[in-house]
């Protein structure tokens, strides 16, 4: 496969800004044996699981990673995107900063009037950093400063600033365990009265989860996508999730993975005879077409960018040919892109 082979045409007028009503957004629903396509609302996809299916949902939690800071002397406005924390003791990050040509090893950043100070101590990458944090509070104090100074990593592509909304509308209403830097995003559509739903109609919830990191994002630069190498997220299957889908496979269920994030944690972690396996640790899994799925039979997900990965794991799961042209359809049909957009359900 070939990364020219997932280039498309997409009007910037589609990328979606904001976010509809929760659970309000239309639905898209790609019937991979039939092969055909059919425009429904995001209610509906009630009526495509009943009794036993499971829904795997990401409860990882989106914190505000992009912080500003001034730098010592020259007082330069500086971006401080944080990406992973290396050690908690230590208070040592990962970053990305912008602009990076003004930020050296040695350098020192100032957060607003907090207490908050950070120290460049290495080089990764052309943007990437090492940051120690200088600060006197514990774990929990650190993050409630991040939490006060930080904004809302809503992604570029929606090309504005971030707004106070977005501390709500990019967040999962099952949102848990604080790591992610960007939403699983196809969780945004469901409403708590919507799993109730769900679960009165004996549908289960086998909750995962895996930190999202800003590899979701990342340009693909290779034409050959052997090449591509994917970061690497953190994730983490307990064996009470693994013990929900597994009883479903075992009883011929739908398991629908909610999202490409809760798909990639799920296709990390699969036993020899293709059950899920409980597991915490790291996953650079990067899939692409073709790619034969032991877990998932069903994937709800959003409209994706071109040429992003994430369009290509959708193209392997509901077949590359299938897939193109249901994203011809959806520009054709005005349906809105990227992480406030619509949904589509593959079954």
């Amino acid at each position: 496969m070939k990364l020219s082979e997932f280039k498309f045409d997409l009007p910037e007028s589609l990328i979606a800004k904001y976010p509809v009503e929760r659970g309000e957004s239309r639905l898209m629903v790609v019937d991979r044996k039939a092969k055909t396509i059919e425009h429904k609302q995001f209610s509906d996809m009630l009526g495509y699981f009943g009794d036993g299916d499971v829904m795997v949902i990401n409860n990882t939690k989106v914190f505000p990673a992009r912080l500003y800071g001034n730098k010592e002397k020259t007082g330069a406005k500086i971006e401080v995107f944080l990406l992973r924390e290396l050690n908690r003791e230590m208070k040592l990050w990962d970053v990305l900063v912008d602009p990076a040509r003004k930020i050296r090893v040695g350098n020192k950043l100032y957060f607003g009037d907090s207490d908050l100070v950070a120290e460049v101590i290495d080089n990764t990458t052309s943007r990437g950093r090492t940051i120690r944090f200088l600060f006197d509070g514990n774990h929990e104090e650190f993050m409630k400063a991040v939490d006060e100074l930080g904004e809302t990593p809503i992604p570029r592509a929606m090309n504005r600033e971030a707004e106070d909304a977005d501390r709500d509308d990019y967040q999962t209403v099952f949102a848990q365990h604080v790591g992610a830097v960007a939403a699983p995003t196809a969780g945004l559509h469901f409403t708590r009265a919507m799993m109730k739903r769900m679960e009165i109609k004996g549908i289960h919830f086998a909750p995962i989860t895996l930190h999202v990191g800003l590899g979701t994002f990342r340009q693909v630069d290779v034409e050959d996508l052997t090449k591509h190498k994917t970061d690497s997220e953190n994730y983490k299957i307990s064996e009470e999730a693994a013990k929900i889908v597994n009883t479903a496979l075992d009883a011929n269920k739908r398991v629908c993975a909610i999202g490409t994030t809760s798909l990639k944690a799920i296709e990390s972690s699969v036993s020899a005879n293709s059950r899920l396996k409980p597991v915490e640790g790291w996953t650079d899994r990067f899939i692409f077409p073709p790619y034969d799925f032991k877990i998932a039979n069903s994937l709800l997900t959003s409209l994706h960018l071109p040429e992003s990965i994430l369009i290509m794991m959708t193209g392997a799961f509901g077949g590359h040919e299938l897939i193109k042209e249901a994203y011809q359809v959806a520009i054709k049909e005005k349906y809105r892109f990227f992480s406030y957009g619509d949904a589509m359900l593959i079954i």
